[in-house]
């Protein structure tokens, strides 16, 4: 089941990139007494008990500001919360209650999300009582914290959790769901209908035609799938932003998060921009077993070694997803489309593939005899056992001597070996190193 998202909201330097670092544990968004600074949303995962989620920190809203800047600040919140299972509001106890709080309050409250209050900067108990006014935002009962001191975050927590998702019944879990990713006006509804064979989602040259994520079941040669067509932007007044294209990622991160195997796809005439590598970015973190679309190749003039360039030129911008396959495609005319599902199944069976303990292990003596590792201040990395842990992707746990040893081109070595090995085409694989306690 996909992690649950948190959106923190707010107006500017009230404490959501303080409270951000706090919760995931590290310091990830720039902290500075300066509102504004955070701009686009920074990503983070954090665990609270039984429940691990993610946070989205957002650059604060102001809402009567036509500053640039601000405006697409609050065009990216607002993007946050319509895809958010839970809006968390802060606000600054000790500057109390504004005007701008109340216009974040009532947008909030059209959002029909659960939204849970935190007051922050209260980290004395002579300031509790600022908490009250805040009541008045109708958003129920506000939480008294410190971001700063950490004061006040397990009840916060607690109640954030509260709302998060059940899980999913088990005849769901069993249909394949396919997010179809990309920045706007790359094919992704064509290819939609192209799949399903059928007018199901309007096809517009327009980009940002697509305004919500739409789940699409269907069946293919006696499997069920579910198609996510995510959009790519939400209102008509932004295409004419230059900036605009950013706001297509959260909405694919929302997809991702969801999906059992990615469609990234990208236009062939295009090629790839920084964009669509941050979109690739957001699917391998994930974990997600993914194809590359390379999308309307019938407009391309071609020769016989058209393809394979292309495919080494875009190898190189995706170098971090190197076991990535790519289909060359037209959803338009339905050239190969007929080969994407094949993809998606190859793709999700490698992401499933489980190793028996006793050959992991024996590739994994094999990859040592024939590259030991490096020597580090005079110590060696030892290998002594290997499991499986996970799927989806497949987790390896491998003990060692010492984990600080592991280098990171050891780890790569040994991560193309287990591919050369086993295949896990179209899948990222994950290697854990823990050190051999006495006792294993």
């Amino acid at each position: 089941m996909a992690k649950p998202l948190v959106a923190i909201v707010g107006r500017p330097n009230v404490g959501k990139s303080t409270l951000f670092n706090r919760l995931i544990g590290k310091r990830v968004s720039i902290v500075e007494d300066t509102p504004g600074v955070t701009r686009d949303r920074i990503y983070g995962d954090a665990e609270w008990l039984d429940h691990v989620f993610t946070l989205i920190d957002t650059g604060g809203i102001e809402p009567a500001s036509e500053d640039k800047i601000a405006v697409q600040m609050r065009r990216q919140a607002e993007l946050a919360v319509e895809t958010a299972d839970v809006i968390l509001f802060l606000v600054d106890g000790r500057e109390g209650m504004t005007a701008a709080d109340q216009e974040v309050a009532a947008m909030l409250r059209r959002c029909k999300k659960p939204v849970v209050l935190g007051v922050n900067k209260l980290d004395a108990p002579k300031f509790h009582e600022a908490v009250y006014e805040f009541y008045e935002l109708g958003l129920g009962e506000p939480y008294i914290v410190s971001a700063g001191q950490g004061i006040g975050l397990g009840d916060l927590l607690e109640a954030i959790c509260s709302y998060f998702p059940k899980t999913e019944n088990a005849e769901e879990d069993q249909k394949i769901h396919i997010a179809i990713v990309g920045k706007p006006n790359v094919g992704k509804s064509s290819l939609t209908n192209a799949l399903l064979g059928e007018e199901r989602v309007i096809v517009s040259d327009v980009p940002g035609t697509t305004r919500d994520a739409i789940d699409t079941p269907f069946t293919q040669n006696g499997k069920q799938y579910v198609l996510i067509d995510t959009a790519g932007i939400r209102r008509k007044r932004a295409i004419e932003d230059e900036s605009i294209e950013r706001y297509s990622v959260i909405r694919s991160l929302a997809a991702v998060r969801r999906a059992d195997v990615v469609l990234f796809v990208c236009d062939a005439e295009q090629g790839l921009s920084e964009q669509d590598v941050k979109i690739a970015g957001y699917v391998h973190e994930e974990g997600k077993p993914s194809v590359v679309i390379v999308n309307k190749w019938d407009l391309i003039e071609k020769d016989t070694h058209t393809m394979n360039r292309f495919k080494k030129d875009m190898e190189v911008d995706l170098a971090f997803m190197n076991y990535v396959p790519f289909l060359f495609i037209s959803a338009k005319s339905g050239q190969r489309v007929n080969k994407v599902i094949e993809q998606v199944d190859e793709v999700y069976a490698q992401s499933t593939r489980r190793i028996s303990t006793g050959t992991l292990n024996d590739v994994v003596n094999e990859a040592v005899s024939l590259n030991e590792p490096p020597t580090q201040n005079g110590r060696r990395l030892k290998l002594f056992y290997a499991t499986q842990v996970a799927v989806q992707p497949p987790t390896f746990v491998i003990f060692v001597n010492d984990a600080a040893l592991v280098h990171f081109s050891y780890e790569r070595y040994l991560d193309n070996y287990f591919r050369k090995t086993f295949g896990f085409t179209g899948t990222p694989i994950r290697l854990l190193f823990r050190n051999r306690t006495k006792e294993e």
